[in-house]
């Protein structure tokens, strides 16, 4: 059995996640979110899968990421290629899946100490 903290010190891991929200270092969300390796977790301005535009997409270059994990709810949905133009652009990896396989990977490619951002979407609650 491998044991790890919690909290990895300088980064910001995520500790829960349900369809609903995640909870990383400590701290519970709700909303949508970016959640980088290092710096400020940020709401993440999406309505939903369907108003995703190339500027959701564009505002994680900013971070400089090495790559990109795309959280796209309870379901896997690709978003279109033309919405991913400027990450592959800036040579910036890009990869999606439903939210909960997202929150899992992100924290493996964390504790690797790759510089990865995830981009979280969570489909509003009926």
């Amino acid at each position: 059995m491998k044991l790890q903290a919690d909290r990895i010190e300088g980064r910001n891991a995520i500790s829960r996640h349900s369809l609903s929200g995640v909870v990383v270092n400590g701290q519970p969300y709700r909303h949508s979110l970016t959640v980088p390796w290092q710096g400020d977790v940020a709401a993440w301005e999406v309505d939903g899968f369907e108003s995703l535009t190339p500027a959701n997409f564009d505002a994680l270059i900013a971070l400089q990421p090495q790559l990109v994990i795309f959280g796209s709810g309870a379901r896997l949905r690709f978003p279109a290629p033309r919405l991913l133009a400027g990450l592959m652009a800036s040579r910036i990896g890009f990869e999606t899946m439903d939210t909960p396989a997202a929150c899992r990977t992100y924290n493996v490619l964390l504790a690797e100490g790759r510089a990865v951002v995830a981009a979280l979407m969570f489909d509003p609650e009926p």
